[in-house]
C-alpha cells in the first residue's frame, strides 16, 4: 500500500509539473489595435525601456493580460511600411528591429511585457502570440511615436536633371557655321587675279615689238629696197628690149 501511494503521488507531481507545457496556446492581437500607427496609442516616451529609442523609430510596448495567461513565449507581428508588409518576430536578434521581453519580477515572475522598435510611421496590421497559459488576446499598452524622416533626396534629382540644359554647350558647337571661314577661303576665288594673266596681252606687245615703235625704221628700209628692185627690173627689161632690136638690124656693107 505504501508503495502504491508513493507511486500515485509521484505521478500526480509529474502531471502537475507538465501541465504548464500542455497549457501553451496561441492568441491574437486585440482587434481594436489592428491597422493603427504608434501615434494612435497612449504616448509614454518617459518609459525607461525607451531610453535607447532612436528619434526616427517608434517604440511599442505590448502586454499580456490575465492571471491564467502565463507568459509570452513568442510574438509574430505584421507591419506595413507604406508599400509592403513586414513580419517581425519577438524574440529575434538577427533582424534590424530591436526587441526584448520584460518580466514582472516578484515571487511568481511572469514574462508579460514585450518591447519593439520599428522605423517611424509603420502601421501595425496584425499579430499573434504563443503563451504559456490561456487567454483571449494581447494588446498594445503604450507607445512612443518617432519622427518620420523627410524625403530630402527628392529635390536632388531635379538638380541633377538641370545639367541637361548645360549640355546646350553643344550649341556652342554651332561653330560649324563658323566653318563659313571656308567662305573666307573664297579669297582663292579672289585669286581670279588670273585676270592679271590677262597681262598676257602685255606679252602680245612683246610680239608686237616687231611692229611697235620700231616700225618706222624697218618700213624705210623695206621701201628703199623695193624701189631699188623695181629700178633694177625696169633697167633689165630696157636692156633686153634694146638687145632684141639690135639683133633684128641687118648691117649691109
Amino acid at each position: 500500500m505504501a508503495r502504491a501511494a508513493f507511486s500515485a503521488t509521484a505521478a500526480t507531481a509529474c502531471l502537475a509539473l507538465a501541465t504548464p507545457a500542455w497549457a501553451s496556446s496561441t492568441i491574437g492581437l486585440k482587434s481594436a489595435h489592428h491597422g493603427k500607427k504608434a501615434g494612435y496609442f497612449t504616448q509614454q516616451c518617459d518609459d525607461e525601456r525607451f531610453a535607447n529609442l532612436p528619434d526616427d523609430h517608434d517604440g511599442w510596448h505590448f502586454v499580456l493580460p490575465g492571471k491564467n495567461s502565463g507568459s509570452f513565449e513568442t510574438l509574430t507581428l505584421t507591419f506595413s511600411d507604406g508599400t509592403n508588409d513586414v513580419t517581425v518576430n519577438i524574440p529575434d536578434g538577427s533582424d534590424a528591429y530591436p526587441d526584448f521581453f520584460y518580466s514582472t519580477g516578484g515571487k511568481d515572475p511572469r514574462q508579460i511585457h514585450a518591447y519593439l522598435f520599428t522605423p517611424a510611421g509603420w502601421k501595425l496590421v496584425d499579430g499573434s502570440a504563443t503563451i504559456s497559459g490561456t487567454g483571449d488576446d494581447f494588446n498594445v499598452s503604450h507607445t512612443c511615436k518617432g519622427t518620420v524622416p523627410k524625403p530630402t533626396p527628392t529635390p536632388t534629382p531635379s538638380v541633377s536633371e538641370s545639367p541637361e540644359p548645360s549640355e546646350s554647350p553643344s550649341a556652342s558647337e554651332s561653330p560649324e557655321p563658323s566653318e563659313s571661314p571656308s567662305a573666307s577661303e573664297s579669297p582663292s576665288t579672289s585669286e581670279s587675279p588670273t585676270p592679271s594673266d590677262s597681262a598676257s596681252p602685255t606679252t602680245s606687245p612683246s610680239g608686237g615689238t616687231g611692229g611697235g615703235s620700231d616700225l618706222p625704221l624697218t618700213g624705210v628700209a623695206v621701201t628703199g629696197m623695193a624701189l631699188t628692185g623695181v629700178a633694177l627690173i625696169g633697167g633689165g627689161v630696157a636692156l633686153m628690149t634694146l638687145r632684141r632690136r639690135r639683133d633684128r638690124i641687118t648691117f649691109t656693107g
